[in-house]
């Protein structure tokens, strides 16, 4: 596996373009980078949540130890799922990166996270929290299945997921 920063998904992607067991997985171009890290990567962890980010929350104030965090929003475009506080939580617990397939929100506070965040949009509504969710379940993200411990790598070209080998 490539180190946590010397990588191109780009050059991923032509290594393992002939792969079709499943192992190596391209997120679809869903997403906009808001941290201040346009590049990362980490073994990931998941959240499946709608419309509230109680594990979100929960995920980002634990230590990250370098891994990603995959929240599964749904898509969902109503609620934001992290903000300035949660990835300033991130970026302290050494989280690598936060991917929301669903909202997020201001912008100028994840950009002075020293920590990477995509995801699909931003709205200023906040979350709901009903302390609902589910952590470290496998999620799909625009149809690309993610699993939990999963390797997930993020530049300015887009992001694979590979299976842990």
């Amino acid at each position: 596996m490539p180190s946590a920063t010397n990588f191109s998904t780009c050059d991923l992607c032509d290594e393992h373009k002939s792969v079709s067991d499943g192992s190596f997985r391209v997120l679809p171009p869903l997403f906009t980078d808001y941290g201040a890290r346009r590049k990362f990567s980490g073994p990931v962890t998941t959240v499946q949540c709608l419309d509230d980010n109680s594990r979100v929350r929960e995920a980002v104030n634990t230590p990250g130890e370098g891994r990603v965090l995959v929240v599964d929003g749904g898509g969902s475009l109503r609620r934001s799922l992290l903000g300035g506080n949660l990835a300033a939580a991130a970026a302290r617990n050494g989280w690598a990166g936060v991917v929301v397939h669903g909202a997020v929100r201001d912008k100028a506070e994840l950009a002075a996270s020293e920590v990477g965040i995509s995801a699909m949009a931003l709205i200023p509504m906040p979350t709901e929290r009903r302390d609902q969710g589910l952590r470290d379940v496998p999620v799909h993200i625009g149809g690309v299945p993610v699993l939990p411990g999963d390797w997930l790598y993020a530049d300015e070209d887009g992001m694979v997921v590979m299976a842990r080998g």
